[in-house]
């Protein structure tokens, strides 16, 4: 059955309603457009803010409910949830049903995370919209959020299960946003409401 609940998990991360919004409102795959990024910031770009907000809770609905799962059909094994939640992660970022070509994670990631610890997460959360706050760097803000979350969870002596995912979670999110780094050291990331095209933000 954990095995099932890992399966599942990636299935549905791998539903994604950025590419899903874009296809049923503008009849557009939202990865030729904007950043090319299938989250919820290019969906803000692409195809404005109510859309924008709908994907950003569902992605995060998505996570919370993979880890549900795997609490439920894991009997409460805190490695077989937070398999649930990498995988469900997984899925959004590599999405089986659109060619393996998803968004960040960031958005899910957040919906499994409040799950497995949720004042950590909220915690790291608040630092990292002070962050896009008053840089308008999203992508600086979703990296922050990512790394601090082991920290976090070391901190508040969480299982290690749970450390270990979130550090996995950094890492995840620091690969999938190498190309902004380069752009932030560049001075040339856009910048939150820029109508300058670029690389995507997060999630």
């Amino acid at each position: 059955m954990a095995i099932v609940a890992v399966i599942v998990s990636y299935l549905l991360g791998s539903i994604s309603f950025s590419i899903l919004f874009a296809r049923w409102l503008r009849k557009i795959d939202i990865r030729d457009h904007g950043s090319g990024n299938a989250g919820a910031t290019n969906t803000l770009r692409v195809l404005g803010k109510g859309p924008a907000i709908a994907v950003f809770l569902l992605d995060i609905a998505k996570g919370s409910v993979a880890v549900g799962l795997g609490i439920w059909l894991g009997d409460g094994n805190d490695w077989i949830s937070v398999a649930c939640g990498l995988a469900a992660i997984g899925g959004h970022n590599w999405p089986i049903y659109f060619r393996f070509k998803g968004g960040k994670g960031i958005a899910t990631t957040i919906g499994a995370l409040i799950v497995w610890a949720f004042l950590p997460t909220l915690i790291a959360g608040i630092v990292a919209i002070l962050v896009i706050v008053f840089t308008r760097y999203v992508s600086l803000g979703s990296m922050i959020f990512a790394v601090w979350l082991p920290i976090l969870f070391y901190v508040f002596d969480l299982d290690a299960a749970y450390i270990w995912g979130a550090l996995v979670v950094a890492v995840l999110a620091i690969v999938r946003h190498r190309k902004n780094i380069v752009k932030l050291l560049n001075g040339t990331e856009n910048k939150l409401g820029s109508s300058k095209k670029g690389e995507p933000h997060g999630a």
